[in-house]
């Protein structure tokens, strides 16, 4: 006979399962297993299967579910294996060999295993150990807060394995095995600093940098959304490891003429040594000729993987290579990618920078701003030491202001060919303590503003990335689904696409959807979508969607604008002009005008002539959901924190 605990509630013996029953009678045997040989208070039991006042029945109720277990065991045997329900007065006591409990026996084994004094024995235990787990700990016990933290403290016990195993992988040199255990684990809990900091190593030693540096940022992006909170200090570490360890590799492979390479252990490599101001080592190579050359010893390759399933926008891509490769000025070139929340911008611009990297040979910098996320967005002094950081400089020497730091990041790329990608900016002055100064350095910066202000005073080139058309989001569908499905219903894939406004990051959302659904026909997805009142919902996949992007926008605005918009969502067809907006908000028409100019500026209405506006289908959506919400009295909600634009990375 044999008591499962982590995962189904659950009692086996050798004819097969026990039918337990309903779930506070496997509710009852699981707090009864979780204190084998122990005496469990009536009154304890009773507190457990009810959160609120039990019934005046709940002593009657518990008594009879003993019972019936006490009848259930005895029907299997369990005087063969030694087992006993017994009772004590106002308590009950299971007896039985404690090795018949699975989550036992996962300690027994887990305490067995010695990852880093015996690795190779380690990684056999540890998988036995964790291959007791069938699911959830305690699944179909009721869902009281007694329940809920004996759940979450075996789940704790089953993580510190799965790390332990990572370790001993790891020890054994055995880091893909390491990588791979620790990524599952890592998706289900995204929050575990420690677990993260793991799986950042492990990708780093197989040689994916890029993967373990984008877990890193993913992270710190969730802390602040979701606790308002920076990085801790394992992750941290683990990052600027990572990034120096990247930049001493690259350093030795480049310093000996027909030198050779070298693996990076932790801990056994040592940064590259930098004289006082923080510059790139001696011994770094120098490539090149004449200004444009650029030092290889120490050059960081910090850009996010491809955009998956990219196509189209030749003419974005193109108008990027004019504006980054131009050296007529003999400045630093810079371009703007704008558009709306949805449109693919930060697709764009990582596309771009992937192709072109090889005219970057000192490196590409990479960073989200997040000028457009739930928390604070970056502020220039935290960029400004992960750059310094991945360019050689060692921690002890990044200077602690924003101005000191910018001053010895331009100081330390002036003859070098870098690439700087800003991703996500929220205004002008966000972005120029991080430009670097060199003519040979380019950068991209992605927005939801037009960030008019780079414009004027760093001559940035515009570069505005809006919707797909019918053909592109079509061919968008027939990348992401396959273009056997699409070709089926072309005149469904054509209506997907204009409810969906055209915008990457909703077509991917209802690809999302149909993927999940192999045996929906694009017809039906599309007769879903014309309920107005379903469409956003319908457009997201977990934390991915049009609603929340919008609802970041929005939330930027100040209460006027935010009041406006709403007022503009009531148009008939979209399309209106500074009067028809006034009469509609409520506002002179000055007020209303200079209100229209701030939403252009967002991308949240189009100025598609003069005085001539239009506001999309979606946008109109979201703000009639939002005034409803608010009730049409109230003010906009201005000045709250949103959704950055990695909502949308990858999104055509």
């Amino acid at each position: 006979m044999e008591f499962s605990l982590l995962g189904p509630i659950a009692v086996t013996t050798g004819s097969g399962e026990l039918s337990l029953g309903p779930a506070k009678r496997r509710s009852v045997l699981a707090l009864l297993l979780l204190q084998p040989n122990t005496t469990v208070p009536l009154e304890q039991l009773i507190d457990s299967l009810w959160e609120g006042e039990p019934p005046e029945h709940a002593r009657t109720v518990v008594q009879g579910h003993v019972s019936r277990l006490r009848a259930t065991l005895a029907a299997g045997g369990a005087e063969t294996y030694g087992i006993e329900l017994a009772t004590h007065g106002s308590a009950y006591l299971l007896r039985l060999p404690e090795q018949l409990i699975d989550a036992h026996r996962f300690s027994e084994l887990v305490a067995l295993a010695r990852p880093e004094a015996a690795p190779a024995d380690a990684v056999p235990l540890l998988r036995e150990a964790l291959g007791l787990w069938r699911g959830p700990a305690l699944t179909g016990t009721v869902t009281s807060p007694p329940f809920a933290a004996a759940a979450h403290a075996l789940e704790e016990r089953r993580l510190t394995a799965v790390e332990a195993l990572a370790r001993a992988h790891s020890a054994l040199g055995e880091h893909e095995q390491a990588a791979a255990i620790l990524y599952s684990a890592a998706v289900n809990h995204p929050l575990r600093e420690g677990l993260i900091a793991a799986l950042m190593r492990a990708l780093f030693r197989t040689g994916r940098q890029s993967d373990a540096l984008e877990w890193f940022h993913r992270t710190r992006r969730l802390l602040n959304e979701e606790l308002g909170v920076d990085p801790g200090e394992r992750l941290r570490e683990a990052y600027e490891e990572i990034l120096r360890a990247e930049a001493a590799g690259r350093g030795r492979k480049a310093a000996p003429a027909g030198g050779s390479s070298f693996h990076v252990k932790h801990g056994q490599e040592k940064p590259p040594s930098a004289d006082a101001a923080g510059a790139a080592p001696a011994d770094a190579t120098t490539t090149g000729t004449g200004s444009g050359a650029g030092r290889t010893g120490t050059a960081p390759r910090l850009l996010p993987r491809p955009p998956a399933r990219f196509l189209g926008r030749e003419g974005q891509l193109g108008a990027l290579t004019d504006a980054l490769t131009d050296r007529t000025t003999g400045e630093s070139p810079l371009a703007v990618v704008a558009g709306p929340a949805g449109a693919g911008k930060t697709a764009c611009a990582v596309q771009w920078a992937h192709l072109h990297a090889g005219a970057f040979p000192d490196g590409q910098l990479f960073a989200d701003l997040r000028g457009f996320g739930e928390g604070d967005e970056a502020a220039p002094a935290e960029i400004l030491r992960d750059f310094l950081l991945a360019l050689g400089t060692p921690p002890e020497r990044v200077p602690g202001s924003a101005q000191a730091a910018s001053a010895l990041f331009r100081s330390l790329v002036a003859d070098r060919r870098l690439l700087v990608v800003l991703d996500n900016a929220r205004s002008s002055a966000q972005v120029r303590p991080l430009l670097p100064g060199g003519p040979h350095c380019a950068t991209v910066v992605t927005s939801r503003s037009r960030l008019d202000g780079l414009v004027a005073t760093d001559c940035a080139r515009p570069v505005s990335v809006q919707a797909l058309g019918h053909e592109e989001g079509a061919a968008l569908l027939g990348a992401m689904l396959g273009p056997e499905r699409v070709a089926e219903d072309p005149a469904a894939a054509e209506e997907l696409v204009a409810l969906c406004d055209g915008l990457p990051l909703a077509l991917r959302a209802a690809a999302a959807q149909l993927t999940a659904r192999p045996r929906w026909k694009l017809a039906r997805l599309a007769a879903a979508l014309r309920d107005e009142r379903r469409r956003l919902a319908l457009l997201s996949a977990e934390d991915t969607g049009i609603a929340a992007a919008l609802r970041m926008s929005v939330a930027r605005l100040s209460a006027d604008d935010a009041r406006l918009l709403s007022a503009l969502a009531t148009s008939a067809d979209g399309h209106l002009n500074a009067s028809v907006a006034a009469a509609l908000a409520g506002y002179d028409p000055e007020r209303t005008q200079d209100g229209l100019e701030r939403l252009a500026e967002m991308h949240l209405v189009d100025e598609e002539a003069t005085d001539v506006y239009t506001i999309s289908t979606l946008t109109q959506l979201f703000a009639r959901d939002e005034r409803g919400e608010r009730g049409e009295g109230d003010e906009g909600r201005g000045g709250k924190s949103g959704q950055g634009e990695g909502a949308e990375g990858g999104a055509g």
